[in-house]
């Protein structure tokens, strides 16, 4: 059977009260949004392996930390956008499915691009599939 991993985009929603520290916390808990609390807690439920695509830091795992930071999907250059494809790439790339948990009415074009680029690229063996119900997550 295939490695599965499951992995949302980030939010702008964040817990300012790290905002302008040097704490370096796990991706659950700097984000605070609905949606991706939903996300993650449903991930732990499962005891599946999940990420956060973040614009700042691209594939985030939950045992990794870092700073709070407000880098918008919108913002992110060319160049940064070619780190976050080769980011996803090399850190996914032993995982035989990528499940991307995403809202399709509110899914930014920046996440739509770097999965489109992934898919159409060598570097991974398969396809990311989009879901967008947090209870496919098994």
């Amino acid at each position: 059977m295939a490695k599965r991993i499951y992995i949302t985009h980030c939010s702008c929603g964040k817990d300012d009260a790290l905002k302008g520290t040097d704490t370096k916390v796990s991706p659950d808990k700097l984000y605070t949004s609905t949606p991706i609390q939903r996300f993650m807690d449903r991930c732990k439920d499962e005891r599946v392996d999940w990420a956060v695509l973040s614009d700042e830091y691209g594939v985030w795992f939950p045992g990794v930390r870092h700073k709070w930071y407000d880098t918008p999907p919108g913002k992110v250059t060319e160049e940064e956008f070619t780190a976050l494809v080769e980011d996803f790439e090399r850190k996914l790339l032993d995982y035989g499915e990528v499940w991307f948990y995403h809202n399709p009415g509110r899914f930014h074009r920046l996440y739509r691009r770097l999965i489109e680029t992934v898919n159409a690229g060598q570097a991974m063996n398969h396809r990311i599939r989009l879901f967008s119900c947090v209870y496919e997550i098994v």
